[in-house]
């Protein structure tokens, strides 16, 4: 929709030269002028202050030793941003579109989106990599500064005032309860605080009939730098925008339509043109591998939720973190009694947050604030926008000069509060230092200034407040981050430190990509070791790992963790082959961050096949290994019990009694018996064990490992025993947690002579020359090859090969491994990657493009034609609200 036309009261004008302003008033314009510019930047400076001292009183990073990588912040989004540093310094063979060093080959733009978007998530480049962690801090950091400076301006928009009152109310959006607790591990989501204030920005130009071009552009930027915040914004800001145009006194009907009309069509063509973002990521989760079901575990008491108002504690409880510190709370429970607000806007603004507040506790409306899927984790993730609209209340009680009874009336119903929460486990002793100290401080500032005229007093009890939100603000930042690192769950990974720095060296030095893949292996310093440490691993923790990639690696023998969306490398010597793993990582046991370097001999990247053997009925992992190496290099002996508690003969396998009290978990492993089977194999061969699913301990030849599966939750990976003695007897001791099942073919003897010479036989007739980088992998094959190229990567949707320059196509699976039919004879291979609706989401962006440029044309040439600028009568901006 191109902006409104002109209203009557635009009519153009006689042509009128403004008399010079006196002296005094062209002071009091430049000095609103400079309020204009410094108060965002004073509530930036207060907000990141304030946020930086709290940290440096407890001693976290950048200001002391306790780390701030906990969960996904250490497993997820510093490796993302390493990984980000490789790209923007050619350190990595993939690009945008593909990232070979995860998941033994997965898609990357997906991710990109959805993690590194944030503009602040680029200055990654500007810091050595060893220092990743440093600008992964800036991220949160910056986030909060520019989303308090934001609204500090979108405060003025409501309602006109002090620009100092809006930043020091700004700053308790700025450190949230939802900053300090949530977004503040989620570097992507705190791109969130600056989407709500940016929609709302485009909302009140929207509101005033103008700026159309611009409120598209903020639209769309909040949608770029991350959609799934960016959508709660959105979403929160269409009601804030309804309410306004609902109380808004002497505004026609047809300009509140108008204005209504003009938000929906800012907002679609916003959208439209950060549509890659929506479409890319769209196309990957629905390829991605399901998430672990989840499900709301019911409303928390109302107790519990009015105790997230208060500030300054956190104890895991699962409930909407809302709090905006005591100024801004004080002053919302003063917002009803505030007599100088008519009661529709008053009534209207507590109807909004209670509306808000309810939909974050109930399922269908929880859907809706989290893209229709249940979160896995916080289901309350939306909060930080309840905590904008409380701020927005408190600043519209505070804009109309409350008086001190009004003022008192809400410090009562803020003790009243207190009182009634005191036995919830969020409210400690930095609570009630900060509601009886904070609240009497702010209390008697906040009254003092609806007495004082102006003037130098004013200026001193503005000060006092500011230094009261300053200390306030960083001893809530200091309690909260206390009490949640006491939380055994936010323990810290290990990221970027001496023994990580010195595992990428090692598998540097190692390195022989493409002929062979170097993997991290299942030494872990974080979930994403191969984007921490470099390499080509099978590790690969996001939201975007692809069914295709999760379920083949599983069934050729490597491991996961939550359903798949994590997956890990392979341990066992001939899927390490299978997938050209040429060196790889293994840990020294009870030595988290020691390890052992390996070489080992594998098959090349891409093979050539004459036949494609199918899959039998009721195939092994054992069996699938040696479809994909093409000859058969393991003996599968059947398992007979043989001492320890009798098993339970069950279709496939065994089932083991339990060892103990249902899912009890000794210290030093599972108690009991066990049950110990018998096999005969090839003396000198390697045993390993593969029980996916299986939870307890493992042991026998020497060796010993333990399982942590649980179906089809984690998956375990086939694991090696050791070496078969003389006499060919294998005796191996399952003891599980609980009861447990053991598949009849749990363990398979792997010749290494028939391992190697299927190795050699793949590589003698493997390509001449091969190259993979960016998103493609091409290769000169031998003379006369025939039959079909297996690729040692997951068959996902997106590639494409052509044979000696022939029509694309998507190659084929096999043992869910690409395959690429060569047909009589090929002497060159080309293959090359395209991200799922990347051209759909392109397209709709070049077409919100042009409709942008149409009215932005439209809109200069009636520029031209006007020769006065418009003046809006007073009655059509609802200053009021």
């Amino acid at each position: 929709m191109a902006p409104t036309p002109a209203t009557p009261q635009e009519a153009v004008r006689p042509l009128e030269v403004a008399p010079p302003l006196p002296a005094g008033e062209h002071r009091t314009a430049a000095r609103r002028t400079l309020t204009r510019l410094t108060a965002p930047g004073l509530a930036a400076a207060l907000s990141m202050g304030a946020y930086c001292l709290g940290l440096a009183l407890c001693g976290s990073y950048p200001f002391g030793p306790r780390s701030r990588a906990v969960n996904d912040l250490g497993n997820q989004f510093v490796p993302f941003h390493v990984r980000l540093w490789d790209l923007l310094h050619g350190a990595t063979g993939g690009d945008l579109f593909f990232n070979w060093g995860s998941g033994y080959g997965v898609p990357f733009l997906a991710d990109f989106f959805t993690y590194l978007m944030n503009p602040f998530s680029w200055l990654v480049g500007l810091f050595p990599r060893a220092l990743t962690d440093l600008p992964v801090f800036l991220v949160t950091l910056l986030s909060i500064g520019l989303g308090t400076a934001l609204m500090t301006v979108l405060l003025g928009r409501l309602r006109p005032g002090s620009g100092v009152l809006r930043a020091l109310l700004a700053t308790g959006y700025g450190l949230c309860a939802w900053v300090l607790n949530d977004g503040f591990a989620d570097p992507m989501w705190m791109w969130g605080l600056v989407a709500l204030p940016l929609t709302g920005i485009a909302a009140d130009w929207c509101l005033r009939r103008t700026r159309w071009v611009a409120g598209s552009l903020l639209v769309a930027l909040a949608w770029a730098g991350n959609f799934y915040t960016a959508a709660m914004a959105t979403l929160a800001t269409a009601p804030v925008l309804g309410l306004r145009l609902l109380t808004a006194t002497r505004m026609p009907r047809g300009d509140r339509l108008r204005a209504a009309g003009r938000a929906v069509s800012m907002a679609l063509t916003g959208i439209l043109l950060a549509a890659p973002v929506l479409t890319v990521t769209f196309r990957a989760s629905r390829a991605a591998q399901p998430a672990p079901p989840v499900s709301y575990p019911g409303r928390p008491s109302v107790l519990l939720q009015l105790s997230q108002l208060l500030p300054g504690g956190h104890d895991g409880a699962v409930a909407p973190n809302v709090f905006i510190g005591v100024p801004g709370l004080l002053l919302v429970a003063a917002f009803p009694f505030v007599r100088a607000i008519p009661p529709r806007v008053r009534l209207g603004w507590y109807a909004l947050a209670a509306a808000v507040a309810w939909s974050f506790v109930q399922e269908p409306t929880i859907l809706l604030w989290h893209g229709f899927a249940l979160p896995n984790g916080s289901p309350y993730r939306a909060a930080f926008v309840l905590s904008g609209i409380l701020v927005m209340i408190s600043w519209l009680a505070l804009a109309h000069r409350p008086r001190p009874g009004e003022l008192a009336a809400g410090a009562g119903l803020v003790a009243a509060l207190a009182w009634l929460c005191r036995d919830q486990g969020a409210i400690g002793s930095a609570t009630w230092i900060l509601v009886a100290g904070g609240g009497t401080a702010a209390l008697l500032a906040l009254a003092a200034l609806g007495a004082l005229p102006g003037g130098r007093a004013r200026g001193a009890v503005t000060a006092a407040l500011a230094g009261t939100v300053l200390l306030g603000s960083a001893y809530t930042v200091f309690s909260v981050t206390v009490a949640r690192d006491r939380i055994p769950w936010f323990r810290p990974k290990i990221t970027l430190t001496g023994a990580s720095l010195a595992a990428r060296d090692a598998l540097a030095a190692r390195s022989d990509w493409p002929r062979s893949r170097t993997d991290p292996g299942p030494h872990e310093f974080a979930n994403n070791d191969p984007l921490l440490l470099g390499g080509e691993g099978g590790a690969y923790y996001s939201s975007y790992v692809p069914a295709a990639t999760a379920r083949t690696l599983r069934g050729l023998g490597a491991g996961w963790y939550m359903r798949g969306r994590h997956t890990l490398s392979f341990e066992d010597p001939a899927g390490q082959a299978a997938m050209g793993v040429g060196g790889f990582l293994s840990p020294v046991p009870q030595r988290r961050t020691r390890f052992v370097p390996h070489r080992a001999h594998p098959a090349p990247l891409l093979t050539v096949r004459d036949t494609l053997a199918p899959a039998a009925p009721g195939e092994t992992v054992f069996a699938r290994q040696e479809r994909v190496l093409g000859a058969a290099v393991y003996q599968v002996p059947a398992l007979t019990p043989a001492a320890g508690a009798a098993p339970v003969p069950v279709r496939g396998g065994w089932l083991l009694r339990p060892a103990g009290p249902p899912g009890a978990r000794p210290a030093a492993g599972p108690s009991g018996p066990g049950t110990t089977f018998t096999a005969h194999c090839t003396p000198g061969s390697t045993a390993v064990w593969a029980a996916p699913w299986f939870s307890g301990r493992v042991s026998g030849l020497g060796g010993r490992s333990t399982g942590i599966g649980s179906a089809d939750v984690t998956a375990n990976p086939v694991r090696t025993l050791g070496r078969v003695p003389a006499d060919g007897r294998v005796a191996v001791r399952f003891t599980g947690r609980g009861p447990q099942r053991v598949p009849g073919h749990a363990v398979g003897c792997l010749s290494r002579k028939r391992l190697a010479a299927a190795v050699d036989a793949l590589r003698a007739r493997g390509p001449v020359a091969l190259s993979a980088g960016g998103h493609r992998l091409t290769a000169r094959l031998r003379p006369g090859s025939r039959g079909s190229a297996v690729l040692a990567l997951p068959a996902v949707a997106g590639w494409g090969c052509s044979v000696d320059g022939g029509p694309r196509r998507a190659p084929r699976p096999f043992a869910g491994l690409a395959a690429v039919p060569l047909g009589s004879g090929a002497s060159r291979l080309s293959c090359s990657y395209r991200p799922p609706g990347l051209t759909a989401g392109l397209a709709a962006s070049a077409a919100a493009a042009l409709v942008l440029a149409v009215a932005a044309a439209a809109g200069a040439v009636r520029g031209r034609r006007r020769v006065t600028p418009p003046r809006r009568p007073d009655r059509d901006i609802p200053t009021h609200l």
